[in-house]
This record gives structure tokens, C-alpha cells and sequence, in this order.
């Protein structure tokens, strides 16, 4: 009899337990893509790790990928949301239906050249051989737009090629490219161990500084079924912003210490995540001027246009930007 009571006992308490876990994360579980291994994917490393995820009622995994396994996900409505630079404006011309619903922080991508390059500036590119983690992704379109700025074509004056990130200074001394375009940390880590010099980096070049590189897109699909849980999303993605413009140290150390980063290097990271200008959405650019992220969507759109990213399409870059960008937590009533 007692037996009987015990199991009675331990089964009410683990039923117990399970309605107790569907209570903490009441809109259930999803996936974002977001193991990248670079500096940039904070906002989601911090929102899961301090529990902003959590609080939302949100049970969230973090899966790695490339950017065909984020867009095929992002269509699909597999992921409600993704951390993105300018990189998908070109595929939302061409279909993609995503939104942008918020801007995350600022330069976190290094274009460079090794110490005993003869390339002294972007004007000296031309004709060269430049690597990629791959094409299509975010430092392919910053370093396009590097080129075009000194006048080159990046779609005929260069030549692009994709390697691992971790095999980039490889292939550089294999003579396979003359430049490599990367995230942080690889791009910081290759300049301050291996001399390696900057031809821009998009925290200081004036043609990027001051502005939201990196967007938080979500899922068109998700906005219109799932609006409660997008804005849940959202809200996460803003706390772990606001903490880690306030605590860089300790967002670097658990970044770290959790193998998000591939660096084990707190002072580099810690510097890194301060000069991306982590802050709220009624804080200040670098520049001075109010967080806007709409504004900063259409000045790269513009760029890529200038750049023949967008050709025979015609685009009114403002009226497709008015179109793109949606303002999740203030279209919904409370």
C-alpha cells in the first residue's frame, strides 16, 4: 500500500512539474538560427543565457547554419526571426518576405589585407582576389560596397571566394586570395595577432560608422499567425541589447565561457561588444543622433541600388524600405 502511495506521490509530482513547465514557457518552443561563432549574434547568446527568452514565455534553441539554411528557414516560417545585416535586402527584392523589426548595433566586419600586401587602400583592389565566409553573406555585400565606393563594379572587378572563416589567413599565405572580408572575432584577431592591416572596418569607416549594421528580421508569415509571439521575441532581443550595453565585461565572459565566441580572449571581446554601441531604442547613435533603424535601412538600400544589386528592378528604394520595415511592438494594441 505504501508502495502504491509512493508512486501515486512521485507520479502528481512530476505531472506537477510538467503543467509548472508549460505554464514558464506558455507560447512553446522555437529555434533561431544563431550559432554563427561570430560577436554579432550577442542579443540572442544573452537573451537565452540571462533568461530574457525565458521570461517571454518563449522555450528557445540556438542552431548553427549558413545563410541558404536561415532564408529556406526564415520562408518556411521554421524561424520566426534572424540576425541579419543588409545581406537580405536582395533577397526580399527578389521574394523574401521578411520584415525588418528593429536594428541591433554597430560595425562588427573587417575588411583586410596581411601585413606585406601591396594593397594599401580599397583603390588598390581591383582585379584582386578577395575571400568570403560565403557569397551572398554580410561581409560580401560590406566589402562590395567598400568597392563600390572607390569606383569599382563588385560584381565583374573582382574576383570572390568563399572559405571557412577559421581558413581565411590560410588561404591567404596558400596565395588563393589577396584580402579577406570577416566577422568578429576573426577579422580583430588576424589584425592584432597575425598584423594583418585594416582596409575598413565598419565601426570607423565613415561610409558605415554611426549606423545599425546589423537588422533583426522576422518572419512576414509568423507576423501575421503568430504576432504575440514575434513581439515576445522582440521585447527578449531589446532586454539582452539594453543589458549588454550596460554589462559588456560579463556579456563577454559568458559569450566566452559558453563557446559562443571563437575566441577565448575576454579584454578583445569585451572591447569589441563596447564598440558595437549596444543600446536602447531611445539612446544615441556613435554619431549623436537618434536610433533609426529605418533610416540606416534605407541608406544601405540605397547603397546596394548604387552598387547594381537591385538591377532591372526598378526599385523606389523609399517606398521599398516604407514597405519592409514594421514597427512590431507599435502596431499591436494592448
Amino acid at each position: 500500500m505504501k508502495k502504491v502511495l509512493w508512486i501515486a506521490s512521485i507520479s502528481v509530482f512530476l505531472l506537477g512539474m510538467g503543467v509548472a513547465g508549460a505554464a514558464e514557457f506558455k507560447l512553446g518552443s522555437i529555434e533561431i538560427q544563431a550559432r554563427s561563432g561570430s560577436a554579432c549574434g550577442g542579443p540572442a547568446y544573452i537573451a537565452l543565457e540571462k533568461g530574457f527568452f525565458a521570461e517571454e514565455g518563449l522555450d528557445v534553441t540556438l542552431v548553427a547554419g549558413n545563410f541558404e539554411t536561415q532564408k529556406a528557414g526564415l520562408a518556411s516560417g521554421k524561424f520566426y526571426v534572424a540576425n541579419g545585416d543588409f545581406n537580405f535586402f536582395p533577397s526580399i527584392v527578389e521574394g523574401l518576405d521578411l520584415k525588418i523589426i528593429a536594428g541591433l548595433h554597430e560595425g562588427c566586419i573587417k575588411l583586410i589585407v596581411p601585413p606585406d600586401s601591396p594593397i594599401k587602400s580599397s583603390k588598390d583592389l581591383k582585379g584582386k582576389a578577395i575571400g568570403v565566409d560565403q557569397i551572398g553573406g554580410t561581409p560580401f555585400f560590406v566589402a562590395s560596397l567598400v568597392l563600390a565606393e572607390a569606383g569599382f563594379d563588385p560584381n565583374k572587378d573582382v574576383k570572390w571566394k568563399p572559405f571557412p572563416l577559421d581558413q581565411l589567413s590560410v588561404a591567404v599565405n596558400k596565395g588563393e586570395i589577396d584580402a579577406y572580408a570577416a566577422w568578429d572575432p576573426f577579422g580583430s584577431l588576424a589584425v592584432r595577432d597575425l598584423k594583418y592591416r585594416v582596409i575598413s572596418d565598419i565601426a570607423v569607416d565613415p561610409l558605415f560608422a554611426g549606423r545599425f549594421c546589423c537588422f533583426l528580421y522576422a518572419s512576414n508569415k509568423k507576423i501575421k499567425e503568430e504576432p504575440e509571439k514575434v513581439e515576445a521575441i522582440l521585447r527578449a532581443y531589446n532586454k539582452a541589447i539594453e543589458w549588454i550595453g550596460n554589462n559588456p565585461e560579463e556579456a563577454a565572459k559568458i559569450e566566452i565561457d559558453k563557446g559562443y565566441v571563437k575566441t577565448t580572449d575576454y579584454a578583445l571581446l569585451t572591447q569589441l561588444l563596447t564598440e558595437y554601441k549596444y543600446h536602447g531604442t531611445q539612446q544615441l547613435h556613435g554619431t549623436g543622433q537618434p536610433s533609426d533603424p529605418k533610416a540606416d535601412a534605407l541608406y544601405f538600400a540605397s547603397r546596394l541600388q548604387k552598387a547594381g544589386f537591385f538591377q532591372g528592378k526598378n526599385l523606389d528604394v523609399e517606398k521599398w524600405v516604407d514597405g519592409v520595415y514594421y514597427d512590431v511592438l507599435g502596431t499591436t494594441k494592448k
